[in-house]
């Protein structure tokens, strides 16, 4: 047997945990926490270089898991988002763990000397992590890996369409963890409305905005602090002193990069008046260069399922007839419909009421809209619900500032797409409608910790500062509130 599937064998005649289960999963697991506490800094850092060896030695079997997912994902695509990045935000946080974990002292006002104040990040218990399709080993494991260095133990749930990752997640944690400590599952809707509505410590949802509003009502009843993960519209602004035919060269591989199945890919363009025909002109030739063979290209990665297909096609479809220009860059045979491959499309100014202007895409379409400079590009973003994202291609330092000033944004890069989610220093979240709350870096093991403060009296013997202040109040008593602008 190859060395990259041994931890995966058998796996396809493993049970799976049940329905009923999942509640009394979540009661070992909070009762093992109650009784043990935290992880240990050694027990944290060995568990996450193990995590990390064994998302290396299974890299063939979550390729092949997940091209039969996708009817097709490019194999390079699997390695670097689902590995690769994953491997990346583990090894962050093993490098930095020790620094994190360690209490920091701070200031302490005079009145309150000779004590001492510090912050202490505690463990929060028993953390919850709801995941998508798409990237389904790294929205599953990257949670993990903050949650786990901050101490705490985890339940993953996983996304129904994707069952077999389920199964091979569970076989590759099983070598790292008991099942006192991290539990995956699956399930259908239901079990994902059961699953949000435990009483974690913490529970983070990757997913749609609808299903997110859902996620926190049901996290509500218990206090549950969450952390959302939206998707929404986010924009590329595109100013006339940079280079069109690079951007759209960028631009084209965010929005193809897992057939545009990605949260933080591009969702539309503002460009230039009077640029869209050399935008058209680009696109075309970089589309060729990056698939010589079309979508059918063994690098394009099919759509995830027929209904999402047909969501696309009703979108080109919707906005055409609302008469927009659409311009798909190769014929739709009835190998893509068959393959369910889409073709790269642009939609040229689209009429704002049509549904690819109001919906996340998710998908290789891109529409397209001219503006009249950066200040009505910043309006037309500034009037719609916050981003996860925002793209600014410009060479102008001001402009760049300008619009990282005015926009208020999960996150951005400039002169590229997506990369900023692939910065392991980089805290990754959105803002209003795109979520709230962020991970990845240390804000991912902020988001799993409670800071708590620390105040150790000390004082001269039974002396201490704050007994001046003590009754009955005198006039030394006095003057200190009065010195203190009481």
């Amino acid at each position: 047997m190859n060395t990259h599937d041994r931890a995966v064998e058998g796996i396809d005649n493993l049970e799976l945990l049940s329905n009923s289960e999942l509640q009394l999963a979540f009661n070992r697991v909070k009762a093992a926490y109650n009784t043990k506490g935290a992880f240990s800094f050694s027990e944290r850092k060995e568990k996450l270089k193990k995590m990390a060896i064994l998302l290396d030695e299974n890299r063939n079997a979550i390729i092949n898991a997940l091209s039969a997912y996708f009817g097709h994902r490019a194999i390079e695509e699997t390695r670097i988002s689902e590995i690769a990045n994953t491997v990346a935000n583990i090894d962050y946080a093993v490098s930095h763990l020790h620094k994190w974990m360690r209490p920091k002292l701070r200031s302490t006002s005079m009145w309150f000397l000779p004590g001492q104040n510090r912050v202490m990040p505690q463990a929060l218990g028993v953390v919850g992590v709801m995941v998508p399709w798409n990237y389904p080993v790294n929205l599953a494991i990257s949670p993990l890996a903050a949650a786990l260095a901050a101490g705490n133990r985890c339940l993953i749930k996983v996304s129904e369409l994707t069952p077999k990752t389920e199964v091979i997640l569970r076989t590759i944690l099983a070598q790292v963890f008991d099942d006192s400590e991290v539990v995956v599952v699956g399930g259908d809707a239901t079990v994902a409305a059961e699953f949000a509505s435990l009483p974690f410590d913490h529970l983070l949802f990757t997913g749609s905005t609808a299903i997110g509003k859902k996620v926190m009502s049901a996290a509500a009843h218990n206090l549950t602090p969450v952390t959302l993960e939206l998707g929404g519209k986010n924009p590329v602004v595109i100013e006339e002193d940079y280079f069109l035919g690079e951007a759209c060269h960028r631009i084209l591989w965010g929005k193809t990069y897992n057939a545009g199945q990605t949260c933080a890919a591009p969702d539309y363009a503002l460009i230039p008046k009077g640029a869209i025909n050399d935008f058209r002109v680009w696109s075309s030739r970089h589309y060729r260069s990056l698939f010589p063979c079309g979508a059918m290209s063994m690098d394009y990665t099919s759509i995830i399922n027929q209904s999402h297909f047909n969501r696309l096609q009703d979108l080109v479809d919707d906005a055409r007839n609302k008469g927009a220009e659409i311009l798909q860059l190769e014929d739709f045979t009835d190998q893509h419909r068959k393959h369910r491959k889409f073709p790269f499309t642009l939609i040229f100014n689209p009429s704002l009421d049509s549904k690819v202007m109001k919906e996340e895409i998710f998908g290789p379409i891109l529409p397209i809209i001219e503006v009249n400079g950066l200040d009505e590009a910043i309006q037309f973003v500034n009037e719609r619900s916050r981003p996860l994202a925002i793209y600014h291609f410009t060479d102008s330092t001001e402009s760049k500032n300008k619009l990282a000033e005015k926009v208020v944004a999960g996150g951005m890069t400039v002169n590229d797409v997506m990369l900023q989610y692939l910065q392991p220093s980089q805290p990754f979240g959105g803002v209003g409608g795109s979520g709230f709350g962020a991970y990845h870096g240390e804000e991912g093991f902020k988001t799993f910790s409670h800071m708590k403060a620390i105040f150790s009296q000390r004082g001269f013997g039974s002396f201490t500062g704050i007994k001046l202040l003590y009754p009955p109040y005198g006039m030394l008593g006095r003057l200190i509130i009065k010195l203190m602008r009481g």
